[in-house]
């Protein structure tokens, strides 16, 4: 579906030059030496399956004497931003890094990271066919793995079921757009604090423009042809926005411009949301009684089309080792200790089985406190893990890797400004023709960076 026509030495150099402006803030040097030993430094997201590892991190340290774990936990753009500075330009801050399926293949093409393959084959135990394989090769660069997944999901839409029971409406087992802009138009409610969907629209690469982008495959559009003509202002990208925009506008939540994935996750398990349309690890959170009061009351659907035959996509947070972290033995036996079988296990029996990092390895669907626990969205998962390619949820060829992400390194910048246009959009401070205007100009200057390398 796409073709690579970059080199790795030119996404290298332009990596470089696209991070080498961030700032970075200090903190200990990698491998350290404390009082008490060797400190690891661990560059982690602060979402909540990340907050349980943080929390048994004390197990680690107790079967490696010495080893002291200091985690660096932000937010997903920040963490974004910190820990590509920091890979990047080689600055050591970091043993060990949480980096996504958008960064290792390219990374790795760059030098910047360290070839787990190694390690991995000396541990057969590991067990590296146990991943689901299309979560595997989306961190692996020459067939070798350069990060190992802590959880993959694609997305779906979540509703509640007994809104619907109550609204007269069913749910169809594979929903177009069309039907759940009309099923948000009936039950939003704004007397009792009820929005018809939650949409993020929070600016950011990672935030908004992960569903957006399936909404614009699915419509029709793409943001380069096969020659690297920028198409952000075609009539298919146009629709696609107006679509999303309007919906949020008209039945999405109260400060959609500034919800992200979180704030989308809080209001729906609070009850404020009939439906929300995202990552497939929301259902966790969704089922778990410590965090949401709608417990039972959800189905999970696969992702709405409208032109295509699925439009879910692929991610996944991993773990990664910068090539030129000091003490890589050590970090290694953290990240597989994080990624193991035994982790999986042990998440669910201090913390609920609903609390497992799902979508990641083969075996969790095998367990059957986690089969009970995820009956409602476990199998929904694996459908749509499986089904997110570009063959399945885009319309026309394209010459880059990514069903919700561009896999290119211009994108973190370049997708960050488009979805502060549609951002804008979503809060009623410019048009969406005013949003893709700005933002085709955006595309058109990496575009042509490309087609001067042809």
């Amino acid at each position: 579906m796409f073709r690579r026509c970059f080199t790795s030495a030119r996404r290298g150099g332009l990596a470089v030059a696209l991070v080498a402006a961030l700032a970075l803030s200090g903190c200990a040097g990698a491998g350290a030496l404390g009082a008490g030993g060797q400190t690891l430094v661990v560059a982690i997201v602060s979402n909540p399956q990340m907050n349980d590892a943080i929390e048994l991190s004390h197990r680690f340290e107790a079967q490696h004497p010495g080893v002291d774990l200091k985690f660096v936990s932000l937010p997903e753009n920040q963490a974004r931003a910190k820990i590509t500075a920091s890979t990047a330009t080689e600055g050591g801050e970091f043993d060990v890094v949480m980096i996504s399926n958008f960064e290792a293949p390219q990374w790795a093409a760059n030098g910047w990271l360290e070839n787990l393959q190694p390690y991995i084959d000396a541990h057969p135990e590991y067990d590296e066919a146990d991943f689901i394989p299309s979560i595997r090769d989306s961190l692996s660069y020459e067939d070798s793995m350069y990060a190992v997944p802590f959880y993959g999901e694609s997305s779906f839409v979540t509703y509640r079921e007994d809104l619907f029971e109550q609204a007269g409406l069913t749910m169809p087992p594979n929903p177009t757009w069309e039907q759940i802009a009309e099923f948000a138009a009936v039950l939003d409610d704004d007397q009792a604090g009820i929005a018809g969907i939650c949409l993020r629209g929070k600016p950011g690469w990672g935030e908004s423009l992960a569903p957006f982008n399936t909404v614009a495959n699915t419509f029709g559009a793409r943001w380069f042809d096969m020659d690297w003509n920028a198409q952000l202002t075609s009539p298919e990208f146009t629709a696609a926005a107006e679509f999303y925009v309007n919906l949020i506008r008209e039945h999405g939540e109260v400060g959609a411009s500034s919800a992200g994935f979180s704030e989308c996750g809080n209001r729906y398990a609070q009850g404020q949301a009939a439906m929300w349309y995202d990552a497939t690890v929301m259902a966790g959170t969704n089922e778990s009684p410590s965090d949401s009061t709608v417990v039972g009351k959800s189905g999970y659907v696969p992702a709405p089309v409208a032109e295509t035959e699925s439009s879910g996509w692929l991610y996944t947070w991993s773990l990664a080792m910068p090539k030129v972290t000091e003490h890589k033995q050590i970090a290694w036996d953290f990240m597989r200790w994080m990624t193991d079988k035994d982790f999986v296990r042990m998440i669910g029996e201090e913390f609920g089985w609903n609390a497992v990092p799902p979508g990641c390895r083969l075996s969790t669907y095998e367990i059957p406190e986690y089969r009970e626990a995820a009956s409602a969205y476990a199998q929904p998962t694996l459908d749509a893990i499986k089904k997110a390619d570009q063959q399945r949820t885009m319309t026309e060829p394209v010459p880059y890797p990514g069903i919700q992400f561009v896999g290119i390194p211009e994108f973190q910048d370049l997708g960050t400004r488009v979805s502060q246009q549609l951002s804008a959009a979503i809060a009623g401070q410019i048009s969406v023709s005013e949003a893709l205007e700005q933002s085709q100009e955006y595309a058109e200057t990496v575009g042509k960076s490309y087609q001067e390398a042809q």
